[in-house]
């Protein structure tokens, strides 16, 4: 969802690397975004792994996926998505700083726990996992977003539009709305500006309520924003 007055770069200029893509919320990203006509890189720990990915996404799709390591994933992208495990986030980041400088860099991670009674948020030091990359990456221009998407839905090749909308946050507009459009290229997603990046701590925390829901209704729910 973007504005008329907004002048948002073509996607299909920009290559979409996908750091952790070869998780189950990555390749799902990955996967819609062949899907949609982006060119995809996706990072891995080892180049091996990324590379056998992006193969078995681009065979599935018939996409422009490649796979490799994740620093060069990072180097190759014009946007680069950060779709790794809460834990080590801030390692990974910081021997990317170098090679994500000058980009834009979309935070994924929900900062979670998980004990006997489910999926809680945890406290995080900079207030939020977007909050973090943007304290370590300080030569880049961070934002939160694809939060609250399920991997399932992305990775199944029998949903044809997803249906949910993605809460964008960020201070810098033009980086923002071109979040947002990346959202709008997968059908029955749209992407929504949801506040700066103070505000991603309660969009990341809000997971832990989404995982409830689907235990307790074997769904896969989303979030809709109405009225606008």
């Amino acid at each position: 969802m973007t504005t008329a007055d907004s002048a948002v770069p073509d996607l299909k200029n920009l290559t979409i690397s996908v750091l952790g893509g070869t998780g189950p919320q990555g390749r799902g990203l990955a996967r819609r975004f062949a899907q949609a006509g982006l060119t995809v890189v996706i990072g891995s720990r080892t180049q091996e792994k990324g590379a056998a990915t992006g193969a078995e996404l681009a065979a599935a799709t018939g996409g422009a996926i490649t796979g490799t390591d994740n620093l060069s994933a990072a180097e190759a992208g014009d946007l680069v998505l950060v779709v790794v495990p809460w834990e080590g986030h801030d390692q990974l980041l910081e021997s990317l700083k170098q090679a994500l400088a000058g980009k834009v860099v979309v935070d994924c991670v929900n900062p979670l726990g998980f004990d006997k009674q489910g999926a809680y948020a945890l406290k995080v030091e900079e207030g939020s996992a977007t909050e973090q990359a943007a304290a370590i990456l300080t030569e880049s221009t961070v934002v939160g977003a694809f939060h609250n998407v399920s991997a399932t839905l992305l990775e199944d090749p029998e949903v044809t539009s997803v249906e949910t909308d993605v809460l964008v946050l960020g201070d810098e507009r033009e980086a923002t709305d071109l979040v947002q459009a990346l959202a709008d290229t997968v059908p029955g997603m749209r992407g929504v500006y949801a506040g700066r990046r103070r505000n991603a701590h309660q969009v990341e925390a809000l997971t832990a309520n989404l995982i409830s829901v689907n235990r307790r209704y074997k769904a896969h729910a989303g979030v809709r924003v109405t009225d606008i």
